[in-house]
């Protein structure tokens, strides 16, 4: 087997496994920063859910109070209005479900289910807590949700969710008098929800990553290359030349030419070396033929 030959395998399997390893860490690293990224624009479209929410109760409901004695309107709802927007923004970032899941909401859409349920009960049992981030099993594959505790901080909020006597009587007769009452101040009533699918991330993940494998194949097949031209032209040409020649002495060719090598490296060592073997045996054969 040639010196180039085995010196290419060498490199390959240095290659193959330095490449394996590092799509290992890349893929890891890829995949948490593609997460961080979702749950970021998660977040995002939560506080823009909140912020709405605070503008329909601080601002909408006002002015809608003298028109609710006579008709209920859902746009004077936080939860309602933050719905909507965030369903139109859905058009944008088609992957991200919203909810705002509460316990006991005014409107049946937002009732929690069995797993939202017990994120409220985590927020209820742990009131310090901010927020909460998990991972489910949905029928089309498994996804990722972060979560915010709904609560009630603004007590004029109460007047149409603490009694169905104190409400407006549009509201009980459009919702019941069992949707959406019994709420205390300061205690998490529910959650905002926003999933999307793991393979939002994962995906996002393993297009980096292809990319980044691409890469890494350029540079090792440069260095590569460069390696090769490198030992050709450095120790198999100049060995080859040598080899050459040693052949020739070998034969009786003493007169043959004289392998000049102008480096100072192993391979011009070793020349030098050569050449001074062949005039010394040159000058042994003189003194026998005497």
């Amino acid at each position: 087997m040639k010196l180039l030959l085995k010196f290419n395998l060498v490199f390959l399997a240095v290659f193959v496994s330095g490449l394996a390893v590092s799509a290992l860490i890349a893929r890891n690293l890829l995949q948490r920063d593609a997460q961080e990224e979702v749950l970021d624009r998660a977040r995002l479209l939560m506080e823009k859910a909140s912020v709405v929410s605070t503008y329909t109760a601080t601002q909408i409901a006002p002015l809608l109070r003298e028109q609710m004695e006579h008709q209920f309107l859902p746009q004077s709802i936080p939860s309602f209005s933050s719905m909507e927007i965030l369903n139109a923004l859905r058009t944008k970032y088609p992957d991200y479900g919203y909810k705002p899941a509460m316990l006991n909401p005014t409107n049946p859409r937002d009732r929690a289910v069995e797993w939202e349920a017990d994120v409220i009960t985590q927020f209820r049992n742990q009131p310090e807590r901010a927020e909460f981030i998990g991972q489910r099993d949905t029928p089309s594959g498994r996804a990722l949700y972060i979560a915010r505790p709904i609560k009630i901080t603004n007590g004029a909020c109460l007047q149409c969710h603490s009694t169905a006597e104190a409400a407006p009587q549009t509201l009980v007769a459009k919702y019941g008098p069992n949707n959406g009452f019994g709420w205390t101040l300061n205690e998490a009533i529910g959650a905002q929800v926003v999933s999307v699918p793991m393979s939002v991330p994962l995906q996002r993940a393993d297009k980096a990553l292809v990319t980044v494998i691409g890469l890494l194949s350029v540079v090792f097949l440069l260095i590569g290359l460069a390696l090769n031209l490198l030992l050709w032209k450095l120790v198999i040409q100049p060995v080859r030349q040598l080899s050459a020649l040693s052949d020739r002495v070998s034969l009786g060719e003493l007169d043959a030419p004289d392998f000049r090598v102008r480096s100072k490296d192993e391979i011009g060592v070793l020349a030098g070396s050569f050449t001074r073997m062949r005039k010394s045996l040159a000058h042994a054969m003189k003194l026998l033929d005497r």
